[in-house]
C-alpha cells in the first residue's frame, strides 16, 4: 500500500481551540499531506471521551478513512482523557508507538517525556494514533514515526498486506538487484 492511497482523518481534542486557531491540527494535516498521505477530514472536538468515541465510530462506519490521527488530550491533566476514551476501543494496541514516541521525545525535552500518554492501536481495521497537542510533538511523531510506518500499518490492520507479502517483495527486489 502506498502513502498516497492511505486516507487519514485528523481530530484535534481541545476545550479551547477552534478550527481558526487550531495550530496543532493545521500542522498535523500539513505534515501528513507533505508525507504523501491523503488527509480526508479534520474536526475539533471538546475533550469528552464520548465525543471522540462517536467520531471514531462515525469515521469507521462511513469507511471514509484508513487511519485516524488525533492531537491533544494525552497528558495527565484532569481534562486529558484521550487515552481513556481510546483504550476500550482498541482491538489491538501498538505499544511500540508510545514507547518510541517517548524515547524520541526524551531527546528533545528530557524527563518530561514520561508524562506523555501518546498511544496507537487498531479500531475496526483502522489505525488510530493519539498524539500530544504540542506542535513540536506533532512534528516529531509525523516525521519520525507516522510517515515511515503508517502505510504498512494500514495494510496490515486492514488485511491488504502482510508480513509474508512484504518479505516476498523484498526477496524479489534482492533478486532483481543481483541481476
Amino acid at each position: 500500500m502506498s502513502r498516497s492511497t492511505v486516507r487519514v482523518a485528523t481530530l484535534t481534542l481541545s476545550d479551547t481551540r477552534t478550527l481558526d486557531d487550531d495550530e496543532g491540527g493545521k500542522l498535523l494535516g500539513a505534515l501528513l499531506t507533505s508525507a504523501g498521505f491523503d488527509v480526508t477530514s479534520h474536526a475539533v472536538l471538546r475533550e469528552e471521551p464520548e465525543l471522540l468515541r462517536a467520531a471514531i465510530e462515525q469515521i469507521a462506519s462511513a469507511g471514509s478513512a484508513d487511519a485516524i490521527v488525533t492531537t491533544g488530550g494525552t497528558g495527565i491533566a484532569p481534562r486529558d482523557r484521550t487515552f481513556e476514551a481510546l483504550a476500550p476501543l482498541f482491538e489491538k494496541t501498538l505499544d511500540g508507538f508510545g514507547e518510541a514516541f517517548r524515547r524520541l521525545s526524551w531527546d528533545a525535552i528530557g524527563p518530561n517525556a514520561i508524562l506523555s500518554r501518546a498511544a496507537a492501536g487498531v479500531v475496526r481495521g483502522l489505525v488510530v494514533i493519539a498524539l500530544p497537542g504540542s506542535p513540536k510533538a506533532v512534528e516529531l511523531a509525523v516525521t519520525q514515526l507516522i510517515g515511515p510506518v503508517l502505510a504498512h500499518a494500514v495494510a496490515l490492520a486492514s488485511g491488504k498486506g502482510g508480513h509474508h507479502h512484504r518479505h516476498a517483495q523484498e526477496h524479489a527486489q534482492e533478486r532483481e538487484q543481483r541481476g
